[in-house]
């Protein structure tokens, strides 16, 4: 299951809702189809029980005497384009907003993993073998027309994504069948049993009015739910666009009339009159327009910012609070990803050659103020990362395909080199030699050529100027290897473009991992994606023991078989050298000017979980200066 990770552009909504009380006979009235299947179900854990029963109250996280009101202005880096979520990632930039104004069928709590609950859908049914899972809306859920939302709504929004985005495709690829029984029920058909996940990612679907995106523009354009648009989009949320300008802001208002605003599921929560997004192009200058009060909150991923980049009066004076919060519900593989579509890079020890010539130590002491570990796993920060050698469940998944799998699995726990004195560099740069060498890349002439007197050369990409800080230490170290090294940054655009098409040698990717992964490893690692234009699998690993080690993971019956399934994945992807690990920070930081407050006791898998759980505070206003 895909973690909340706060880079995601389409934020789920963290709200439950629990079953509308109903005798058999009335479920039998309304479905008997869906009824005779399973049981309807008010939410459901992937692996146990649910948390929140029938007929709660609120999460216990909120305050459900929250204020409604005040202004809250966020700041994105970059430009937009687009309104329309359904080709995000294949055409044009998308609104970082957008996430407000539409909501899923199911969504979850912020303080227990890998539930789901209604949201749109009242309650969802799905037999024994999960071969199949359905959704029975809410009668009062509306769009902000006035329209109910409808079981046309749903297959129209499954069919649109599918048909205009890979990533959908991909991941809805086990559904064969969306089907309507009745105004108000969908029932999503699977080619496979006993994937315990398959209902909940379809839980996770965005619902479209399909009336909508079949109708008339205002100026008489017929829309085209496959092309961009920045036509205001008409949603189901707690929010709407309220004005923009494009590429510049764009500003979401609460909806008075929300149909969901007193269901249980969303008491505390959706707080604020209006979300602002202000964007801004280069990173110094969002910082800077947080410190001129342009902005009201910022997440902090720099750690040279959060070490010296706030000393200023406001903070001082306390009218700006720093604050960190600790990320426990996903984990995190942040590496450079090296390219294996490239000839250059099909060789794993020219690849761990790459990652014994990464000075880690000597940046996290000159530009990250030591703040920094580096990161050991592709699933780093959960209990689900391998360490020391496999045993038990997990020694004996891997015994099953000894033959497919590189040998050190068994006999060798994977470490990062460390690169922490003059001597272990120059120990590794030999090792990385050595490596380079026997892969038949010598040196002649001061550079690393092969037999056929090619240079062994890597374009190293980034879309932001900051990315160099970084990437120059790395050129340095790799050129003492005699590989020919250059450093380009290109727009965002650009970027996206590149790593799309991957049309690159080296870039940064980011993985975020949930405490239960499933069906997005296919995305991340498996060899169908490898070859699939936008996908999440940037090194191109298409390899057939991966790909059963992410099935094991994805059909795991229990926690423990989950657990090892996992560790078997993460140990056996670390031994193939895929990736030259980054780092990782255990905790999200943040800054904001004094007007907000939170509740006493957080949730405890959402970090900062801003905006969705706080409040205006207008005493704190008062205080820091202009109101909003």
């Amino acid at each position: 299951m895909y973690p909340a990770d706060r880079r995601l552009i389409f934020r789920r909504r963290r709200v439950i809702r629990s079953l509308l009380p109903g005798l058999l006979a009335a479920c039998l009235a309304i479905s008997p189809l869906a009824a005779q299947d399973a049981p309807w179900r008010h939410g459901a854990a992937l692996l146990g029980e649910p948390k929140y029963p029938k007929g709660f109250k609120h999460f216990d996280y909120v305050n459900p005497d929250a204020p409604k009101g005040g202004l809250v202005r966020l700041g994105a880096q970059g430009t937009f384009d687009s309104f329309n979520i359904v080709v995000a990632g294949v055409k044009g930039a998308p609104e970082q907003g957008l996430g407000l104004i539409y909501e899923t069928l199911t969504t979850s709590a912020l303080d227990e993993p890998s539930a789901s609950y209604g949201l749109l859908a009242e309650a969802f049914a799905y037999p024994d073998d999960y071969s199949s899972v359905t959704f029975r809306l809410r009668p009062e859920a509306r769009w902000h027309d006035g329209k109910p939302v409808t079981a046309d709504d749903v297959i129209f929004s499954f069919e649109a994504l599918k048909a205009n985005s890979p990533t959908y495709a991909f991941y809805y690829a086990n559904v064969t069948k969306a089907e309507k029984l009745g105004e108000r029920e969908v029932r999503f058909t699977f080619d496979e049993k006993g994937n315990r996940e398959l209902p909940q990612i379809m839980g996770q679907l965005i619902v479209l009015p399909k009336h909508w995106w079949e109708g008339t523009a205002p100026d008489g354009r017929k829309r085209d739910v496959a092309q961009t648009t920045l036509e205001p989009p008409l949603g189901s949320g707690p929010y709407r666009l309220k004005s923009f300008e494009p590429g510049r802001n764009a500003a979401y208002e609460r909806v008075k009339d929300y149909w969901g605003a007193a269901v249980n599921v969303n008491v505390g929560q959706n707080n604020f009159d209006e979300i602002r997004y202000e964007y801004y192009r280069d990173a110094t200058v969002l910082l800077e327009a947080f410190k001129a009060d342009r902005i009201d909150f910022r997440s902090e991923n720099s750690a040279r910012n959060w070490a010296v980049g706030y000393d200023f009066p406001a903070r001082t004076e306390g009218r700006v609070v720093l604050e960190e919060f600790p990320i426990r519900a996903s984990g995190v593989m942040q590496a450079f990803v090296l390219n294996l579509r490239r000839d250059k890079f099909k060789d794993p020890r020219v690849r761990r050659a790459f990652n014994l010539a990464f000075p880690f130590e000597e940046l996290n002491k000159t530009l990250f103020y030591g703040q920094y570990e580096r990161v050991g796993s592709y699933f780093s920060g959960l209990e689900l990362a391998s360490s020391g050698l496999p045993e038990g469940r997990e020694l004996a998944l891997l015994e099953s395909m000894r033959d497919k799998i590189p040998p050190e699995v068994f006999t060798t726990p994977y470490r990062n080199p460390v690169n922490d004195s003059p001597e272990a560099i120059r120990n590794n740069l030999r090792e990385a030699d050595r490596l380079l060498k026997e892969a038949g890349w010598e040196i002649k002439d001061r550079r690393r050529v092969n037999a056929k007197g090619e240079t062994l050369s890597v374009e190293l990409l980034a879309d932001s100027p900051n990315d160099e800080r970084v990437f120059l230490p790395y050129k340095a170290s790799l050129e003492r290897l005699g590989i020919a090294v250059s450093v380009r940054t290109v727009d965002e655009a650009q970027y996206i473009n590149r790593t799309r098409s991957f049309d690159f040698d080296i870039v940064t990717g980011v993985w975020g991992q949930s405490l239960s992964p499933g069906n997005e490893q296919r995305e991340y690692w498996g060899s169908q994606a490898a070859a699939r234009e936008g996908s999440r699998n940037l090194s191109g690993i298409a390899d057939p023991a991966v790909d059963a080690l992410i099935d094991n993971v994805i059909f795991a019956k229990d926690r423990e078989e989950l657990v090892a399934a996992t560790k078997a994945l993460d140990r056996v992807l670390l031994a193939h050298d895929y990736v030259v690990p980054q780092w990782t920070y255990r905790k999200q930081r943040t800054a904001r000017w004094d007007r907000y407050s939170h509740p006493v006791t957080m949730p405890r898998y959402g970090a900062a979980s801003f905006p969705t759980i706080w409040w205006y505070d207008a005493a704190k206003a008062a205080k820091t200066g202009a109101p909003r």
